[in-house]
């Protein structure tokens, strides 16, 4: 069985999202970034002390976003993955953009407002992160226009991917109403059955 290492309420996230569109059986194992990644066993697995890991048959595999694609080359090809070479190519493209344009930005800001202890947060190191993030989100609401999906009418590993990234949103206040096609994207997006039940995980704290 597959088994995936992660609180939810971390990167793990995205792969617990992919897990449940597949509809594979797998293992949760809930442990924290703190102390659980630090334990002697877990870093075999995963030697960076770093949450998600993945662990499928004689495959071990971490950084959630390659997780992701695996799962979708390996269980979702023609489905959540593309088998159009193209295509998939897209999906690859867009995962890349989402970690290059912006969580970076957004993870900053989610650092600065809401996760340090407070007399850690530096208010200037927010607002710098938060002024780069309009950049890209006219880019990703002008590929939305369509009011459909990234690669088209169906929801596919891209929208996954970007849109799990872009979840940061919520608890770094980041506002995504000014972009009116990314806000009704991520609505479509989060309304999936599967992403309900990766989110009702998250609420329970495992």
């Amino acid at each position: 069985m597959i088994e995936i290492y992660g609180v939810a309420r971390s990167r793990a996230f995205r792969c617990l999202w992919a897990l449940e569109e597949l509809g594979l059986a797998y293992q949760h194992h809930s442990i924290d970034w703190t102390t659980g990644a630090k334990q002697p066993e877990y870093l075999k697995l995963n030697p960076n002390a770093r949450v998600p890991c993945l662990r499928d048959g004689d495959l071990v595999l971490f950084e959630s976003l390659a997780i992701n694609l695996y799962l979708g080359r390996r269980y979702g090809l023609g489905t959540l993955m593309p088998a159009d070479v193209q295509e998939e190519a897209r999906v690859l493209q867009w995962t890349l953009w989402a970690t290059n344009e912006i969580e970076p930005h957004l993870s900053t800001v989610n650092q600065h407002r809401t996760n340090l202890p407070e007399a850690e947060r530096d208010p200037v190191a927010a607002e710098a992160a938060a002024a780069k993030l309009p950049a890209p989100l006219k880019v990703l609401d002008a590929v939305l226009a369509n009011g459909g999906f990234l690669l088209g009418p169906i929801f596919t590993l891209a929208d996954l991917n970007v849109a799990s990234v872009l979840s940061t949103s919520i608890v770094a206040r980041v506002d995504l109403s000014p972009y009116s096609n990314v806000s009704a994207w991520f609505g479509r997006s989060f309304q999936r059955d599967a992403a309900q039940r990766a989110v009702a995980i998250f609420r329970s704290g495992r």
